[in-house]
């Protein structure tokens, strides 16, 4: 799966991306971490490695996260974002800069939720190639899919 991905976007012969891209991954802890989806941190640090070099990792969790899952999710490298208010609105925020200030090459968003569509379209304008990463087949979103450069699903 990772290999298809990875060939489609090198396929882009951009001189910019010959060298390993840097890749920014944003997950929607509130939406990808549910038990019907079961994913796991290390598929998706493991997807965000196979786009290119990892240079943003994180996780944006609200305030009812376990402490368990943050741990998991700092032992696994993650940075974790913890807000008390709308999960959403500050990782489309934070995608958005580094999308804008040209810290990432690629973006990926690991999510569900539609809210991040403009945030890939916004990407897509600055020349930044994007991925929707869903956490398992039916909890895809078409709009992101569709949205984005190209899209992966994790299945456990």
């Amino acid at each position: 799966m990772f290999d298809r991905v990875r060939a489609r976007l090198a396929q882009s012969g951009d001189p910019q991306h010959d060298a390993e891209p840097a890749v920014g991954l944003f997950v929607d802890g509130p939406n990808v971490f549910r038990d019907e989806f079961n994913v796991d941190l290390d598929d998706l640090r493991d997807a965000a490695r196979e786009l290119g070099r990892v240079g943003v990792i994180r996780v944006y969790l609200d305030e009812h996260a376990t402490p368990g899952l943050i741990q998991a999710a700092e032992a696994r490298g993650f940075e974790v974002i913890v807000t008390s208010g709308d999960v959403d609105v500050k990782l489309a925020v934070d995608a958005t800069a580094l999308a804008g200030d040209g810290t990432v090459d690629r973006l990926a968003i690991a999510s569900r939720d539609t809210d991040f569509k403009p945030v890939l379209e916004y990407a897509g304008t600055v020349g930044v190639e994007t991925i929707a990463i869903a956490p398992g087949s039916h909890g895809r979103s078409d709009a992101l899919q569709n949205a984005a450069d190209d899209a992966i699903t994790l299945e456990p």
